[in-house]
């Protein structure tokens, strides 16, 4: 059975990355078309020629206005994926179609959904608005993690790995010694997991990008929304220094590290990472030293992933894991994930919609 949750919507690409040159991703295992109209619309088809499969996302294949020319053979598409030109006849045969895809461009992304195209409109689509709004201060990214996306999942929403496997960038022995809180509200689909550092050593990452030069109060607060978005609430201020009881926070530093967690195919993940602050806006020293940093951070994981995904496809039937108490969260959006999976199965359509 799939471990992909299809009818969902999931980040595709970042909006700077989509112009007017024909731009592929392959997205839950689905090869995928992205250009902009001569308006600026993005639009999502498939990368595929009906007539003989060549991809539309391989020259010599291009865009005239707002159609796309196959490069093999001639076949033109309109920007809703119906053809509107074959060679050598003047009738198109009304099944030269693409499948077209539902987009959608918010908070610096380009989300695409993956399913039934009926029932994208009742979907969820998670919100990251930092990413985009007056305030904030953005670096982002993206790498491709030869492993399933299960465990990118697992990976962050245990941050304990942190003291170990990220130490000297953002890890601190403090991490992993403190005890976390977890909530999970299956009605809302949201996994929260807290920890919050009364004292603590505060790491490179933080302390040249905020300047402080103690101890810190670090509070860390996660929400993941299955299948795709995941949000760490960092809060960082000097040792006793809390928000006032409005909840109003102006003396401490503020970041939302945001991954959007795509499939590629069952066994590859695109890792979209960014980082927002509210502090130092237009400092592009700190804007290089974060992406530079967080950069470094992402592909420490990614080598580690990717080595869990070869000991996993090497592993025996029945390898049974041990989980502790800092497992909580991912434990529960295994039973998220799965549930959401098996609905499909069960009536053997496509997975529903989490709302």
């Amino acid at each position: 059975m799939t471990s992909i949750v299809r009818n969902q919507w999931y980040v595709a690409a970042y909006g700077r990355e989509i112009g007017r040159d024909l731009f592929s991703r392959t997205i839950c295992g689905e090869s995928i078309l992205f250009w902009r109209t001569e308006a600026g619309a993005v639009t999502a088809m498939s990368d595929r020629c009906v007539h003989r499969r060549f991809p539309l996302s391989e020259k010599p294949s291009h865009l005239v206005g707002d159609t796309v020319v196959c490069g093999y053979h001639g076949f033109t598409y309109g920007a809703d994926g119906v053809c509107v030109a074959v060679p050598g006849q003047t009738r198109v045969p009304r099944t030269a179609r693409l499948r077209s895809y539902p987009v959608v461009e918010q908070d610096s992304f380009v989300w695409v959904f993956i399913g039934d195209p009926a029932l994208a409109p009742s979907a969820r689509i998670p919100r990251a608005p930092w990413l985009a709004q007056e305030g904030w201060t953005t670096v982002s990214g993206m790498e491709p993690l030869a492993a399933r996306a299960s465990l990118l999942i697992d990976n962050l929403l245990d941050l304990s790995h942190e003291t170990y496997l990220h130490g000297g960038y953002i890890g601190t022995p403090e991490v992993a010694e403190t005890p976390i809180t977890t909530e999970v509200d299956e009605d809302a689909g949201i996994i929260s997991v807290s920890r919050h550092m009364a004292d603590a050593a505060c790491p490179p990452f933080y302390a040249k990008s905020t300047g402080i030069t103690g101890r810190i109060t670090r509070w860390q607060d996660i929400e993941y929304l299955p299948p795709c978005l995941y949000t760490l609430h960092s809060r960082i201020a000097p040792v006793g220094v809390l928000p006032n009881a409005d909840g109003t926070d102006p003396d401490a530093f503020h970041v939302e590290v945001v991954y959007a967690i795509t499939p590629e195919t069952e066994h590859s993940t695109h890792d979209f990472w960014a980082v927002a602050r509210d502090f130092a806006l237009d400092d592009q020293g700190v804007s290089d030293f974060l992406a530079e940093n967080n950069r470094t951070v992402v592909l420490q994981d990614v080598t580690a992933l990717d080595v869990l995904e070869r000991v996993i496809a090497d592993e025996a039937d029945g390898y049974q894991e041990l989980s502790i108490n800092i497992d909580t969260g991912g434990l529960a959006a295994r039973r998220m994930m799965a549930k959401l999976a098996a609905a499909g199965s069960a009536a053997g359509l496509p997975t529903p919609a989490t709302r």
